[in-house]
């Protein structure tokens, strides 16, 4: 690895002045060790020198992480996480040099947001997940649950009558609970029975596509909201393309950590950005993702808020990006 970047660098980020530095160290080295990145600079007319400051790193369209190995390092992975996928679809890949730095960014991430993972009891509810191989959400939550280290902390499938039960022995004790489901297992759960939560906190990691009707996400939270008793529901935002997370404490408003910041594309122009309170593709800055590509221009829809934090909207209709496109003629 180039001798100027230690892979936790981005734990000593305090100020913009500190993320706009590593942000061009982390740039110029995956210019110089991501081949299809520099390829895309390349096409976008993009040369390392020319970039002086974050804002005029160009991002990678997300795409690109199921057809090429989107990696700046040599050698073997420790990891090889994969996306979730309809059965047409062909999954992205993310080449893990080291799970340490991941374990970092994502415990250092929930920490900030939540503190310690010892302060909770973490019942994770995430069929879809747990089913497959190889995800990068199990890996975290798995993590987080050992370092919870509680005898009630685990993954439920679908015994929901044993998930309920643990629920209300928690409840009665008073212990702060973390439970974190996909959106439709959470739904499920109300379904088979609802219950009156005051000590348990519910976040939501999406994942609504092709299991039932679709619904708003404000719907989805009001549903969630009334099935437990609560006034607001928390959610988590990551991609397997991603080493670190954004978290809602409620409303939809989502913010990340110091090492993570959020741009806001025009859908007509990738290279053109928009201001607050403007729809648009969200592109992400992930600075702990040194090994692969920090610069990540996703599929997603949203918009910079004025008061802070950004909004998820939904998907772009059409996700081949141009310059996706102009690799693979």
């Amino acid at each position: 690895m180039n001798k100027l970047i230690n892979r936790t660098s981005f734990l000593k980020i305090k100020n913009s002045r500190d993320f706009n530095h590593l942000a061009l160290k982390v740039f110029n080295y995956q210019f110089e060790n991501c081949k299809v990145y520099r390829s895309y600079c390349e096409l976008m007319n993009i040369n390392y020198s020319d970039v002086k400051t974050y804002e005029k790193i160009p991002f990678l369209p997300i795409s690109l992480f199921k057809t090429t190995k989107v990696k700046s390092f040599k050698g073997k992975s420790e990891k090889i996480f994969f996306s979730s996928t309809t059965s047409n679809d062909i999954p992205s890949k993310h080449y893990i040099k080291s799970l340490n730095s991941y374990s970092k960014s994502f415990r250092t991430c929930f920490n900030n947001f939540y503190g310690k993972e010892s302060n909770y009891v973490i019942l994770a509810l995430l069929p879809s997940y747990l089913e497959r191989k190889n995800s990068s959400l199990i890996y975290m939550i798995d993590n987080l649950i050992k370092k919870s280290n509680k005898e009630d902390s685990g993954f439920y499938l679908y015994n929901y009558n044993k998930l309920i039960k643990t629920i209300k022995k928690l409840e009665s004790t008073n212990q702060k609970t973390l439970l974190i489901g996909v959106s439709f297992a959470l739904i499920d759960l109300i379904k088979h029975k609802k219950i009156k939560l005051k000590n348990t906190i519910v976040m939501e990691t999406g994942g609504m596509k092709g299991r039932q009707k679709e619904i708003s996400k404000k719907e989805l939270h009001n549903q969630i909201c009334s099935g437990f008793g609560i006034e607001r529901v928390h959610s988590e935002y990551g991609m397997t393309e991603l080493l670190s997370q954004a978290y809602s404490t409620g409303k939809g408003i989502f913010n990340t950590p110091p090492w993570m910041k959020i741009r806001i594309r025009s859908i007509d122009d990738p290279i053109e950005y928009l201001g607050y309170e403007k729809v648009g593709g969200i592109n992400i800055i992930d600075l702990a993702n040194i090994d692969s590509c920090s610069f990540i221009a996703t599929d997603d829809l949203g918009k910079k808020l004025k008061k802070g934090g950004f909004e998820i909207l939904g998907r772009l209709d059409n996700s081949d990006l141009r310059g996706c496109n102009l690799l693979t003629r």
